[in-house]
């Protein structure tokens, strides 16, 4: 079986489980806030508050997985492929609007990682997990969120497959 297949099949798995989860994450995170704002909800009881947190940091871990899955054979499939980048002009364009937001993924990635480990090895304190998923939301002035759109839009690009001779 050619090589490429099988990273393009990987890439399309770990697609899902990262762009999946980081839906179920983002409409968890929105259970504690109250709609359009960074602010929490003045009446959750902290047991619920506390498992939200926890789905968080679960879900958080799916996420990396799926994208370092996803970022991994979508590398080993631009190597190993034998289109033409020439003529397949949508694969170049997937490839930016994907690589291109790396650092941004990093650097929310080691907050996530810092949830990870305060849920599994940190204490129960509300407080923390209230700043960090504050620090999380608003990190880096909205670019998560464009690089959301980003992937969709790469999504896209992949299903219709512009640019192509």
């Amino acid at each position: 079986m050619n090589p490429s297949k099988i990273f393009s099949v990987l890439f399309f798995v770990g697609l899902i489980f990262w762009i999946g989860s980081t839906i179920a994450r983002f409409t968890v995170s929105n259970e504690l806030l109250i709609m359009g704002t960074l602010d929490f909800k003045p009446n959750i009881d902290p047991h619920s508050e506390r498992i939200i947190y926890s789905l968080i940091a679960n879900v958080s871990s799916v996420i990396l997985f799926g994208y370092f899955l996803t970022w991994i054979s979508g590398i080993m499939f631009l190597i190993t492929t034998d289109l033409s980048f020439k003529k397949n002009g949508w694969i170049i364009m997937s490839a930016i609007l994907f690589y291109i937001f790396t650092p941004v993924e990093f650097y929310t990635f080691y907050l996530d990682i810092k949830i990870i480990l305060l849920n599994y090895f940190g204490s129960n304190d509300l407080v923390e997990y209230r700043k960090l998923l504050i620090h999380r939301l608003a990190a880096l002035s909205g670019a998560p969120f464009v690089a959301i759109l980003s992937y969709f839009t790469m999504i896209v690009c992949i299903f219709f497959q512009p640019l192509k001779k």
